[in-house]
């Protein structure tokens, strides 16, 4: 797998967008959403209009850079080894395909509902599909009460006695360690990435109602078994990505008879990095992943367009291609997680992705900043497929029928530590 692959006419592909008055409105979208999330679509699709949203994002990318540009011992206070760095600050701690540590982006992971999903607190959100951005959606489904569709209080896993949160904590760390902060040196950090977060998680559950709808009237399941996954799940994990600023290419002045002339030093390193892009393709093991666009930011935190046109995100289709996919600014993406895949008993399926970061001189100097929400069901939440459904035609990841998520996710991980020792 060579950099002839990478580079050897990409192909870009816009993402189906939907309206998101037609999410709230109760719009028929199985067409769209079988279009773009079923076996033939991309896995992916794009909600734009969300109220509030364009000026929340604009508000929390450039915290990356703020946090990315503190000094590394200020940093290092909001690191979380006991979590396996899936809480607050990770820079260096993955690995390229290479088994070199990836010292090109840094993480900043936390929950963005509840800042201790076993102690939840009065300024936690408990409901996950609420957001005060999105009134009339509040007041649409605040009417719902299908079994299915119960609220997320219904489904809490809180409240534990102290030996089971002991537990809790011991076997799923990343899920359950405390959020971290840096309200000292960031005052907006907390409150921007939260308020992100909720919203892409509201817009998630409304999105999560239709493909419920979709999945309902294909197959024999109850309408709100679906939904009602993400709606009583207190388990969402947010990342807020830098992607550091790198040198750009080094070039070497070469005199010849044509006189002076500008050349790039051998690309071993380009190669690499490359390799690295594509051996990391992957699919998501939660149930809905909501991505920003990236936002791109020089050495003094100003905005600049994308110095890199083949920077962003790749997916790969049903026909094996490898298509860039574009997110607009004012949308925010959905792909559909390994989870989602076996709940819908395969209707909806999750593709294999990466991100490729800018590259090339035009970069030099520039950043990468972005935001995903995994949202995921709860640790206890069983992974099963809907009845009448063959296990093996859903099969994907580290899945078994039986297991829990909390399982599942514990084997997905255990594979990613054991490929990246």
């Amino acid at each position: 797998m060579g950099v002839a692959a990478v580079v050897k006419q990409p192909q870009e592909r816009g993402l189906l967008v939907i309206d998101y008055n037609d999410l709230a409105s109760g719009t028929n979208l199985h067409a769209q959403i079988e279009e773009a999330l079923g076996p033939h679509g991309l896995g992916a699709l794009a909600v734009r209009n969300v109220p509030g949203y364009v000026a929340r994002r604009r508000l929390l990318l450039p915290q990356a850079h703020h946090f990315a540009n503190l000094p590394e011992e200020i940093r290092r206070r909001y690191e979380d080894e006991d979590s396996h760095y899936s809480v607050g600050w990770s820079h260096g701690k993955e690995s390229l395909s290479s088994g070199q540590p990836d010292t090109y982006k840094g993480s900043y992971y936390a929950n963005p509902l509840v800042d201790d999903p076993l102690r939840p607190g009065p300024n936690d959100s408990l409901c996950p599909w609420q957001h005060s951005a999105l009134a009339s959606l509040e007041e649409t489904l605040s009417s719902v009460d299908e079994p299915g569709r119960m609220g997320a209080s219904a489904g809490f896993s809180g409240r534990c006695s102290p030996e089971e949160e002991t537990e809790l904590r011991r076997r799923h760390p990343g899920y359950y360690r405390p959020n971290l902060w840096p309200r000292q040196e960031l005052p907006v950090f907390e409150v921007a990435f939260k308020d992100l977060g909720r919203l892409i998680v509201a817009v998630g559950c409304l999105l999560m109602d239709h493909c419920d709808s979709y999945v309902a009237s294909k197959l024999s399941a109850q309408q709100g078994q679906l939904s009602g996954v993400l709606r009583r799940s207190y388990n969402p994990k947010a990342r807020l990505l830098h992607y550091f600023a790198r040198p750009g290419q080094q070039l070497n002045l070469i005199i010849g008879p044509a006189g002076p002339q500008i050349a790039p030093q051998q690309p071993q390193q380009q190669e690499q990095e490359a390799d690295d892009s594509w051996c990391g393709l992957h699919t998501d093991h939660g149930s809905l992943t909501g991505l920003t666009s990236a936002m791109y930011l020089d050495a003094s935190g100003n905005e600049v367009p994308n110095p890199d046109p083949a920077a962003g995100l790749y997916i790969r289709d049903r026909s094996g291609h490898m298509v860039r996919a574009g997110i607009p600014a004012d949308c925010i993406a959905f792909q559909v997680g390994e989870a989602l895949q076996v709940h819908s008993g395969g209707l909806l399926q999750a593709t294999p992705h990466f991100v490729r970061s800018a590259r090339g001189i035009a970069a030099a100097g520039i950043s990468r900043n972005t935001f995903a929400v995994f949202m995921q069901p709860n640790v206890e939440e069983p992974m099963d497929c809907p009845p009448g459904v063959d296990p093996k035609s859903v099969e994907i990841g580290q899945w078994q029928p039986g297991c829990t998520f909390g399982k599942f996710a514990e084997d997905t991980f255990a594979l990613y530590y054991n490929k990246n020792q």
